[in-house]
């Protein structure tokens, strides 16, 4: 019996101890997911608490504004303006459609363009909805003062772009819109949201990350349905965009526009010992501010379709035969390689019998007569660089110059995008049309004809080789930026050589003697003839094909003061596109470019100054 009694005992005994031991694992399995939770895994389910308890509002930042060269003159600012956005939850669902259609006639919007933001699924989200940016205070004020007939809704102050230098400006600066969803979804981790704008083209593309700024935040505590509990939000203030200031001169930008005038094409102004672009037209351009109406699909589908395409930036994104122009670089590569000597004449008779094709100088018979180098880029001879091309230079060497002085490359100017021309060669043309690389073809490359393509960008840089005796400088438009606050300067754009060249100084002495004596005695000796500056340059006229007027481009790319250091020099390239009326303005325009720089004069100072106008009122082009 007793022994029977110990038994008992000792088994209670072993089922307390098991239910303890028991007791004591749930107990640290407990105090081990306590752990977890609060310590390990804590900062995690905080940050969860704290989004599904608060609601964030993005505050939108001061867009960078841009100036001119000098600092002082604003090409484009922020104007203030409203956004107006609806929160959908706040609508009393019987009222929903009634409150919709006040506020779209306040907008001068559609309905269905409303309920296309708000879609069906986010009417009873207390998510705040964008409907419409770039609303004018006056809208504003007949909102406020019917906002008990419109719950829900709400507006903030959202500047908008007021580019006050547009024109020839607007493919410089380009201009800004919604983001799109496929660039949000590129740009996402870099802070943009649904609401950003964003830079579509030009400076306003290139730079957007600087002009920016950083968004704000507004964060307040909701409820689970979203609606606002806390009357004080907690504000993370923004901070503006950088402000640029471009290489661009305002006066010579006037003058360069104006000198063009309602002719297709394009002039470049470049400085070459830095490769400041102290301007650049292109016509026809368009209105920047019209892509801040809010009807941009609109704008941009009938500028696109616009004839003579305003949208393209014939400075940078248009290439063209370089024609005669083209002798600049065969005079060099002739001179450097030592191929045919400078003093050496060749007889032209206004045409060249090759391949059983005749081929026909820029002149009747008979012809220029002999021709030494010097006198043969003064008169533009087809014949002289048909024979030095094809007979002593050859195509691989052409090409190879060519590409020296930064021909068939990327220039890397600070813009979305730029092309970079081509260069053939024999190679080429065997890949791209399966046949082979003939005579007839160097004669063609030879004279700036043929499949070789530039913008006016690389006929500057070739010029502003030219100058600098063998280095093309990276052109650029930036000139510094500036902290958007205190106007601090931030940085300097760096002054970088692009292309280096190995020809020898006594060469790039002889070619700027040889342009310098076409402008004194060459065909462009009247219209370039200036008392001001002593200038030196080269003529082209690029034959092309599809124009019912004429077939010709025309070409003048010059600088200035010959005389002078390569500090003080001016690059101008300038094209006339076939299109246009033919009267070989291309040379007239950059004289008037050279004249109003160096006399300090206006446009019409310097038409009067040179004579010029005449001639415009032969073409109609003033009263």
């Amino acid at each position: 019996m007793p022994l029977n009694s110990s038994d008992d005992s000792i088994k209670r005994n072993i089922r307390l101890s098991f239910l303890l031991l028991l007791f004591v694992i749930v107990f640290m399995i407990y105090l081990y997911r306590l752990f977890v939770l609060q310590i390990v895994q804590g900062g995690e389910y905080r940050s969860q608490s704290k989004q599904i308890s608060s609601t964030m509002r993005t505050i939108p930042a001061q867009r960078g504004e841009i100036f001119d060269r000098n600092a002082n003159m604003p090409l484009v600012i922020n104007t203030d303006s409203f956004s107006v956005s609806v929160i959908p939850g706040e609508i009393p669902a019987n009222l929903y459609d009634t409150v919709i259609l006040k506020l779209a006639d306040y907008l001068g919007m559609t309905k269905d363009a409303i309920d296309r933001k708000i879609s069906p699924g986010i009417r009873r989200s207390f998510t705040s909805v964008e409907v419409k940016g770039n609303v004018a205070f006056e809208v504003i004020s007949n909102i406020a003062e019917n906002i008990t007939d419109l719950p829900g809704v709400s507006w903030t102050n959202k500047p908008t772009r007021n580019y006050v230098v547009s024109g020839s400006m607007s493919h410089i600066l380009g201009y800004v819109g919604d983001i799109t969803r496929d660039e949000l979804n590129l740009l996402y981790n870099k802070g943009y949201t649904k609401n950003s704008i964003i830079g579509k083209t030009g400076i306003e593309k290139q730079y957007d990350e600087l002009l920016q700024g950083k968004q704000g935040r507004e964060s307040r505590t909701v409820d689970a349905r979203g609606r606002i509990l806390s009357d004080k939000p907690i504000i993370t203030p923004p901070t503006s965009g950088s402000n640029l200031v471009l290489t661009i001169d305002t006066t010579i930008q006037t003058l360069a526009e104006k000198a063009l005038g309602e002719r297709v094409g394009s002039i470049v102004v470049l400085r070459p010992a830095t490769g400041e672009v102290l301007a650049m037209v292109s016509y026809p351009f368009f209105d920047a501010n019209l892509f801040t109406s809010g009807n941009y699909s609109s704008q941009y589908a009938a500028l696109a379709t616009a004839p003579n395409n305003p949208l393209l930036n014939r400075a940078v994104n248009a290439t063209y035969p370089p024609a005669s122009t083209f002798k600049t670089i065969m005079a060099t590569a002739m001179l450097n390689e030592k191929a045919f000597s400078s003093a050496q004449y060749i007889p032209c008779e206004g045409e060249l019998n090759y391949g059983g094709r005749i081929f026909h100088c820029h002149v009747k018979k008979p012809g220029h007569g002999r021709l030494d180098l010097k006198n043969a880029l003064a008169q533009s001879c087809d014949v002289y660089f048909w024979i030095v091309g094809r007979d002593y230079l050859g195509v691989d060497k052409i090409a190879s110059y060519a590409k020296e002085f930064g021909f068939g490359q990327d220039l890397e100017i600070d813009l979305p995008a730029s092309s970079a021309g081509l260069v053939p060669t024999a190679q080429w043309k065997e890949r791209r049309f399966h046949e082979k690389w003939l005579g007839g073809d160097t004669m063609n490359m030879s004279i700036g004809q043929g499949f070789t393509q530039v913008t006016p960008l690389h006929m500057a840089d070739m010029m502003a080789m030219v100058c600098n005796g063998g280095t093309i400088y990276r052109p650029h438009l930036l000139k510094e930026v500036r902290d958007g606050a205190t106007d601090e300067v931030i940085e300097e754009t760096a002054i970088e050589p692009l292309v280096t060249s190995t020809v020898t100084p006594e060469v790039w002495q002889e070619v700027r003697n040889g342009l310098r004596y076409t402008i004194t005695d060459g065909t462009p000796a009247y219209p370039m003839h200036n008392k001001v500056v002593q200038l030196a340059g080269k003529t082209g006229t690029a034959e092309v094909n599809g124009y019912a007027k004429n077939h010709w481009h025309s070409w003048m790319i010059a600088y200035g003061p010959f005389d002078g250091p390569v500090e003080d020099q001016i690059v101008v390239a300038t094209i006339v596109e076939a299109v246009n009326e033919w009267e070989w303005w291309a040379p007239y325009a950059t004289n008037i470019v050279f004249q109003g720089i160096f006399a300090d004069q206006s446009y019409d100072e310097a038409v009067n100054a040179l004579g010029f106008r005449y001639l415009l009122k032969m073409y109609g082009r003033m009263e």
